[in-house]
């Protein structure tokens, strides 16, 4: 894969990652965070928004940072969030990545989140404000 570096943000306040049993009802959460994301399987029912908004029946972890990649990438490009994350891998940098129609977001825990920054600017990835 040969990728020009990628520009990303990131937004502010903390984050968390919450696990639901899948047969709870969708918690109110408000819409005027920057991030929202719930998904529903069979298996589960798990809601990444920020931390004071974490339901409080769920088994939640954080805090978490969010990068936010500049796009929008056309359905046909392949390899962007590998591009991303795989300097993160190599530095030993977990992740969390949700994916959306028009761009990917990638979550570090707060404690990884300078070494994340150090290691995404040394791949040649730029913060933009």
């Amino acid at each position: 894969m040969d990728f020009k570096p990628l520009q990303f943000r990131q937004l502010p306040g903390d984050f968390m990652i919450c696990r639901l049993p899948v047969d709870s009802p969708l918690p109110p959460l408000a819409a005027t965070d920057w991030l929202i994301s719930v998904t529903r399987t069979i298996d589960e029912l798990s809601i990444v928004c920020s931390c004071n908004q974490a339901p409080a029946a769920a088994m939640c972890e954080g805090p978490w940072k969010c990068f936010k990649l500049r796009g929008p990438f056309p359905f046909s490009l392949t390899g962007v969030l590998a591009s991303f994350i795989d300097p993160l891998a190599v530095n030993g940098v977990p992740i969390f990545a949700i994916s959306t129609f028009e761009t990917d977001y990638v979550l570090v825990k707060e404690a990884d989140a300078a070494k994340a920054l150090r290691t995404l600017e040394a791949a040649g990835h730029e913060l933009i404000a």
